[in-house]
């Protein structure tokens, strides 16, 4: 099966299956997806994203994002979901202090997401839930994207190891948004960690889970509001075996 999908105007498209799950399950291909924007599909972009049969779009980025650089072309069937789960504004140029840890960095703004919207990483789950092939992304599919991500497989019984290195795929396409933002925005200064996606940013951000909250499913059920049949019906649904 393929990890990487092609896309002429999409950069990290990919397929988030084949990851042992739990009781000797795994992750079934074809059902989960994650991406960066979806806004850029046109023409034969778009029409290989049809052929996906994908039921559901789950768009993480706020809605001047979404107003400014479009979403997911509607299409009959397709169920598009709109839910932010970024309450602070990362504004990495003034948070950021130059020579500390950029994963450290990542990490801390991935809790402040769990902590501050935990009402839409809720129903992002329950969506992943639902039947049907679905794509989670937000505007690189890597940061927000990452955490949704992150938290279904966990719940599904992928190991840590697993997570982060999916997670730090990211990196193969991280040239690409480098050199897409030169060619878009020249004049907007990058801020050192723009389009990384260091392992440890991940490592980082589980074990605080862990260690807040006792599990990730410690923090779905208990902060997030997730059901232990919306849990169940997740692992079911996105395993195979």
């Amino acid at each position: 099966m393929i990890r990487h999908l092609s896309f002429a105007n999409l950069r990290n498209f990919r397929d988030a299956g084949g990851y042992a799950a739990y009781d000797g399950r795994t992750i079934k291909w074809q059902r989960l997806y994650r991406a960066d924007n979806l806004g850029f599909l046109t023409g034969a972009d778009l029409e290989a994203f049809h052929a996906l049969k994908i039921r559901t779009v789950i768009d993480l980025r706020h809605d001047f994002e979404v107003d400014k650089s479009g979403r997911a072309p509607e299409t009959e069937g397709l169920r598009y979901l709109n839910l932010p789960i970024e309450g602070r504004r990362w504004n990495a140029h003034e948070r950021y202090e130059p020579g500390s840890s950029i994963a450290r960095f990542f990490s801390d703004r991935y809790l402040e997401c769990t902590e501050d919207r935990a009402d839409n990483i809720r129903l992002a789950l329950e969506a992943i839930a639902d039947d049907g092939p679905v794509v989670v992304h937000c505007a690189a599919g890597k940061d927000r994207t990452g955490i949704v991500t992150a938290l279904a497989l966990s719940l599904a019984g992928v190991s840590d190891e697993d997570i982060i290195a999916d997670y730090a795929l990211t990196g193969l396409a991280t040239e690409h948004f480098i050199a897409d933002h030169l060619a878009r925005t020249p004049y907007v200064t990058m801020w050192p960690g723009f389009g990384q996606a260091p392992a440890d940013a991940m490592r980082f951000f589980l074990a605080a889970l862990a260690e807040r909250h006792g599990s990730v499913a410690g923090y779905c059920t208990e902060v997030a509001g997730l059901s232990a049949d919306a849990v169940e019906k997740l692992r079911i649904s996105l395993t195979e075996g």
